[in-house]
């Protein structure tokens, strides 16, 4: 997997780069084991969290190292 994007799924994102738990949990999105975060995806959680979702995508890609 490379480029991480706001449609994917937020379990999807940590399965694959497991650091990125890190950057969910900054923006009080720790509950990863919770069923939304197993069928929601990153811009949907981000909106019910009342965060930027293209400010989470971009802090994700800068940690996994993903180039735009």
């Amino acid at each position: 997997m490379g480029k991480v994007t706001k449609d994917m799924g937020i379990i999807e994102i940590v399965q694959a780069h497991p650091e990125a738990a890190m950057v969910f949990q900054k923006y009080g999105m720790g509950c990863l084991g919770c069923a939304a975060a197993r069928f929601e995806n990153l811009e949907a959680g981000a909106k019910v969290h009342g965060f930027d979702a293209d400010a989470m995508v971009a802090e994700i890609n800068e940690l996994i190292g993903a180039e735009g």
